[in-house]
């Protein structure tokens, strides 16, 4: 299920993140060890996590991610194996919020990308979804709740 798109404008925000390209088929093993993996570096520094992970995609592609695991950070982070600093810049966005387990995923995405192209709307050839309540807030995914960000071209 998608909440009522809106279009907004998001805030520059200092990141710590993890970056991948993997198979398509590899997504589900990698995001685990890669959350752990970025909340464990920026807790151990003391600078966050400042908010919920997240994964700003910067390619569409049949067969691979091309992905940061991401979450925000209070300060710079002090890279550690696969964890490094970047930011997540500020944009004119649409946006929605789909409430459903990962599974669903790939579809709400098609159908916000339809809703996008209705509206007339170009869209940036990157996005990003932000994970705001997942598998850690209850085992129930028909709770869940993933944020959808489609930046807009200039």
């Amino acid at each position: 299920m998608l909440e009522e798109p809106q279009i907004v404008r998001s805030a520059e925000q200092l990141t710590a993140v993890v970056p991948l390209r993997v198979p398509r088929s590899e997504i589900q093993a990698v995001m685990g060890p890669g959350i752990q993996e970025l909340l464990q570096v920026v807790g151990s520094q003391g600078i966050g996590p400042a908010g919920p992970c997240f994964c700003r995609h910067f390619r569409l592609e049949p067969d691979y991610f091309d992905f940061e695991i991401s979450v925000s950070v209070t300060a710079p982070v002090t890279p550690v194996g696969r964890v490094r600093g970047s930011s997540l810049p500020a944009v004119t966005a649409a946006r929605t919020v789909y409430v459903g387990p990962y599974e669903g995923l790939g579809p709400a995405w098609g159908e916000f990308d339809a809703w996008v192209a209705a509206q007339g709307l170009e869209p940036a050839e990157w996005l990003w979804e932000c994970y705001v309540a997942g598998p850690e807030s209850g085992s129930d995914p028909s709770g869940w709740r993933t944020e959808l960000n489609r930046p807009l071209a200039a």
